[in-house]
This record gives structure tokens, C-alpha cells and sequence, in this order.
């Protein structure tokens, strides 16, 4: 024991000498700002737009329904940019059939074309793919080598100029231009203190696309619709490059763990990669790379792109369900199951809801199980129920706004939470819509 004893509640008035505990908050990003559109939709990226959400499909593009489809459904799981591959003449064909099929389904959700190898011929020779795609991806790594490669970049970026389009110019640790590194090799042979193998292929990344980026601006391009991203497929090497390369360029970035591998892994990969960087103020538009497992939907990568986002701060996108883990004190079920059920429910109304109860997605609801945390998270959340544990008839109060309101027993507690819930929403939200 020590002489020094703790502050009494007596001595309340020394309890905050010293400095307070600093909020934290993601750093506010400092990018220019492009804009992707199509008609009269556009989505802007970078600057003081908000972090967009992209998704990929993995249908063959020459199937033109099965693609639209999948663009649907991954623009309602809410991907605001939504990347095919466009590999082939038969698939630059396809683009505007898609494009079409879109806008008779009423999605505006613009398409961006990932181009590899041969970009420059299929966006010349396909004038109405060119069109009809909102932005470019080309990977300056694979448009050919030397005056070649060079030439080549140049003709899809004057299409991107002619028809007024964004590029992103996509670097990945995979297809990295081999010119390039080797000279970079050759200059840190030379060194008195070399570089790491490693520090050598950041740089050549880095390098790779500001260079790119620099000749899409001599070849005419605005600088303001040119995007940048250096994928990686380690946590720490994504971090690494993108610190490096928001240092020294103000383009907007995308971000992404490239073959971020599946389920688990590839979830928990991108989401410890992407919010290191985004609390940092780096990534303008993210993608969760997300091997699927058999029989998943496309969409789980767009889920966990939005919970990324919601979980920093960033974006609202649903009402947030606080679910307590569970211990020897709940061995019931009985919350388990009510978590689930409120949490089903809740996304499934929100499309409608979003359009009726604008701010609603920045509800807080809370669903816990027992008694020890259970009423003080209720209080705190804008809704909550808290059930009493194991061994006890459901008997379950509901805060509203603080306050306990009334408590809920029997064997449809689910069916009257959500009814609290919609009559919550109607009368807060509701209310503040119609005041507008």
C-alpha cells in the first residue's frame, strides 16, 4: 500500500484537475474531388463528399441480364459505384446492353469499366461502351512497356477526355511495372546505405501511379478526375503505400485489400487495413475484396464496406443494434434470438424507411440480456429492451429516449418491440419530416 490515497467523492472538485481525455474522430481528408456520373445522377468522390462504398461483380459481363442483376443488387445493398470487367470485344458490346437494362430497372448506380492489356482497343473501337461506362480503371502496369505502353495509356485516356470521364489509375502489387522496379533495383544498387527489397517496391508502387497520374494530366486530362489507388494484399503494406502516397499527391484515393481472402479472414483483413487509414483522413472510396464463400451473396462485401464505415463514424447507413455478447448469464436463447429478429428487421425496412424518415439510420437501438449492463445500455441507446437473464420468465423493459416506458412479457416480446420501434420512428422521425 502507498500513502497516496485515491480522491474521495468529497474531494469531487480534484477529480478533474490535469487535462481532459481528448474525443477522437477520423482526421477530416484533404483530396480534390471527382465526379462520376450518369444522367443527371452524379456521385462525387473525394474532397468534402463523404467515403463512397464500391463493389465488383464476378458475372461473366457477356451476359447482360445476369449482370444487370447482380449490378442491382449490389447497388441496393448500397455499392454507390459499382466496377465489371470489360476484357474482351464481346463484353465492350455488352456494356451498353447492361447500361440499358439498368436504367429500364430504374438503377442509376454508375459503371465503372476495369480494364487490363488491351483497354486501348476496346474503348476506341467501342465507342458505346466508352459512353456508357461513368469511369475508367486502367492499370498502368498492364498497357504494355516503353513508347508502347505509353501510346497506349495515352488513347484511353483521350477517350476519357473526348467523353468527359473520371480514370482511376489502379497500381497493384501484382502487376507492378517491372521498367520501372528494375531501374529502381539499379539506383539503390548504387546507394551507400540501399534501401530494403520492401522500402524499394512502396517506392516503385508510389511512383507508378503519380507518374501515370502526371501523364493523364499531360495528355489533357483534369487533374481533378483522375483517382489513385495502390492495392496491396498485406495489412501493414497497404498502410505503408498509402501513407507514402497521400503524402505526396492530393488526387482522391481508393482503397482496398486486395485478395483480401474469404469470410473471416478477409473481413477482419480489410476492416483492421481500411480503418487505420480512413482515421488517418486517407481513402475517399473503399471496396471490401471479399472471396465468397459457397453459396454467399455478392453483397456481403458491400455489408461490410458500410459496417467499416458506420463503425468509425464516418457514414450512417442503418440504425445501430447494441447486442450484448452473452455469458453464464444468459444461457437463454430468448435474446439471441430478439437481437436477430431486430436487427432482420430493421434492414429490411430501411429502404422505405430511408425515403419517408430521412436520419433515421442514425438510430440507436439496444438489445441486451441481462440485468448487469442491460438497463444502463437501454437508457443510453434511443430505443432499448433489456431482458433479465437466464433462469427468468421474459419480463423486458423498454427505454425510450432514457426513460423506462413499459415492460414486456410473454412469448411475442419480438412482434411488440417492433411495433414500439415503427411508432418511435414514425412519431421522431416522422415528425421531423413533416415540420420540413
Amino acid at each position: 500500500m502507498t500513502d497516496t490515497l485515491l480522491p474521495t467523492l468529497a474531494d469531487a472538485a480534484t477529480l478533474l484537475d490535469g487535462e481532459p481525455i481528448a474525443e477522437v474522430a477520423p482526421a477530416a481528408r484533404r483530396t480534390r474531388q471527382a465526379r462520376v456520373a450518369w444522367g443527371s445522377h452524379v456521385v462525387t468522390v473525394g474532397g468534402d463528399a463523404p467515403v463512397r462504398v464500391q463493389a465488383m461483380t464476378n458475372t461473366d459481363t457477356v451476359q447482360v441480364i445476369e449482370t444487370a442483376i447482380q449490378v442491382k443488387e449490389l447497388a441496393l445493398a448500397g455499392s454507390e459505384l459499382v466496377r465489371i470487367t470489360v476484357n474482351t470485344p464481346e463484353a465492350a458490346a455488352a456494356v451498353p446492353h447492361i447500361r440499358d437494362q439498368l436504367d429500364r430497372m430504374g438503377i442509376d448506380v454508375p459503371l465503372v469499366g476495369d480494364f487490363h492489356y488491351n483497354g486501348h482497343r476496346l474503348l476506341t473501337e467501342y465507342p458505346a461502351c466508352a459512353e456508357a461506362l461513368s469511369k475508367y480503371r486502367i492499370n498502368p502496369g498492364n498497357v504494355g512497356r516503353g513508347e508502347k505502353g505509353d501510346r497506349q495509356f495515352a488513347q484511353m485516356v483521350e477517350v476519357a477526355c473526348r467523353y468527359d470521364k473520371p480514370v482511376r489509375i489502379g497500381v497493384n502489387w501484382g502487376s507492378l511495372d517491372q521498367e520501372l522496379l528494375k531501374a529502381l533495383m539499379d539506383a539503390n544498387a548504387k546507394r551507400s546505405q540501399p534501401w530494403e527489397l520492401k522500402q524499394i517496391m512502396y517506392e516503385a508502387l508510389v511512383r507508378s501511379a503519380i507518374d501515370s497520374a502526371q501523364s493523364a494530366r499531360d495528355v489533357g486530362l483534369d487533374p481533378n478526375q483522375i483517382l489513385l489507388s495502390c492495392k496491396m494484399s498485406a495489412v501493414q503494406d497497404l498502410i505503408a503505400v498509402y501513407r507514402g502516397l497521400a503524402r505526396r499527391c492530393d488526387y482522391a484515393l481508393h482503397l482496398g485489400l486486395t485478395e483480401a481472402g474469404m469470410g473471416t479472414k478477409g473481413t477482419v483483413a480489410s476492416a483492421a487495413a481500411l480503418s487505420v487509414l480512413l482515421q488517418e483522413g486517407i481513402g475517399d472510396t473503399i471496396r471490401v475484396s471479399l472471396t465468397p464463400q459457397p453459396g454467399e451473396a455478392r453483397t456481403q462485401e458491400v455489408v461490410v464496406a458500410l459496417e467499416i464505415l458506420q463503425s468509425l463514424g464516418l457514414r450512417h447507413f442503418n440504425p445501430s443494434v447494441t447486442a450484448c455478447p452473452g455469458c453464464g448469464r444468459t444461457t437463454s436463447t430468448v435474446f439471441q434470438d430478439l437481437t436477430k429478429q431486430i436487427d432482420d428487421f430493421l434492414r429490411s425496412q430501411m429502404p422505405v424507411w430511408r425515403e419517408r424518415f430521412p436520419g433515421v439510420e442514425g438510430m440507436k437501438v439496444a438489445v441486451m440480456g441481462c440485468i448487469v449492463n442491460g438497463p444502463g445500455e437501454s437508457k443510453h441507446a434511443d430505443i432499448g429492451i433489456s431482458l433479465p437473464g437466464t433462469g427468468e420468465a421474459p419480463s423486458a423493459p423498454v427505454y425510450i429516449d432514457g426513460e423506462r416506458v413499459l415492460t414486456l412479457r410473454g412469448d411475442n416480446i419480438a412482434g411488440e418491440f417492433q411495433a414500439i420501434v415503427e411508432q418511435y420512428i414514425e412519431r421522431r422521425y416522422g415528425a421531423a419530416t413533416a415540420a420540413h
